[in-house]
């Protein structure tokens, strides 16, 4: 198992960055990737394309951006770095202004998925955002990032997300979540399989996934629904095995039509936004019991 604390080293930590745009904040986490021998100054280049060819998707969360761009050959090895900004910078994305950027390069598509489930587990923590912004030292922040239960204990009790009521997994419901679908291959039944789609399928599609999952997992419904992480281009020919999409909006356009729903999400580590389009999808009323 990949930890976090194999993948951002305190090298790879900036905490006190400067830049005058998105692209140069993303310079600024791409230079770090360089320095730490994770990546060449390609690697710099396709991160920054990555948001002029598919939007600031990236922008997961408020002021929170995750740059990365598709396995290449300017990946020496996997492994992240971590940015935060003395002045906030915009992407052009409803979660401006940034201040914390990270960047993650992937030698393939696996190898970092562990690390990514172990960070999206840190952000979706109740005052995690406010902890990870007044963390001092790079030491910390490490130590902070290898204790998912810190930024709860350590912030002040207030979460942002609001209370929902949470559906029981009635008969009637799961039928819903189990019926067969209709797909090219034919009819098939089981749980049903949800899409969180990025551009490249290695980075915020995983959040967004962990973030469905939780809901899922709240609701009692994880037998009912699988949930799959991927990349623009292959969720289109996935879409039949699929009866909905959760993306951002800039991904949601380049999909364009793919005969089933796709439910745009701005912050991707908010449960209370995801277990909306849940309610959306599956036409379960707030306060269904």
């Amino acid at each position: 198992m990949t930890s976090l604390a194999d993948l951002l080293p305190e090298d790879a930590i900036d905490l006190d960055g400067s830049a005058s745009d998105w692209r140069a904040a993303i310079r600024v986490a791409g230079d770090l990737l360089v320095a730490t021998g994770v990546t060449t100054s390609e690697y710099t280049d396709e991160m920054i394309r990555n948001v002029e060819d598919n939007g600031p998707y990236i922008v997961i969360a408020p002021g929170f951006a995750f740059a990365h761009a598709r396995p290449s050959p300017a990946v020496r090895r996997t492994g992240m770095s971590w940015v935060r900004l003395r002045e906030p910078v915009t992407f052009g994305s409803p979660n401006d202004p940034v201040d914390l950027v990270v960047a993650l390069a992937a030698k393939d598509s696996g190898v970092h998925t562990d690390a990514m489930a172990e960070l999206a587990k840190v952000l979706l923590e109740p005052g995690a955002d406010r902890v990870l912004r007044a963390v001092g030292t790079p030491r910390q922040l490490r130590a902070l990032l290898s204790d998912p239960d810190a930024p709860a204990d350590r912030a002040e009790p207030a979460a942002r997300t609001p209370a929902v009521a949470v559906p029981e997994a009635a008969p009637d419901v799961c039928e819903t979540a189990t019926t067969a679908v209709e797909s090219g291959s034919g009819r098939r039944s089981g749980p049903v399989k949800i899409l969180t789609v990025c551009g490249n399928g290695v980075g915020t599609s995983l959040f967004l996934k962990s973030t469905l999952e939780k809901v899922l997992a709240r609701w009692h419904w994880s037998p009912y629904v699988n949930v799959e992480a991927t990349d623009t281009i292959s969720a289109r020919g996935k879409a039949g095995e699929a009866v909905a999409v959760l993306t951002s909006g800039a991904i949601a356009n380049a999909l364009g039509e793919l005969g089933i729903p796709v439910h745009v999400i701005e912050n991707f580590t908010s449960t209370a936004e995801v277990d909306h389009a849940m309610r959306e999808i599956f036409d379960v009323q707030e306060g269904a019991r």
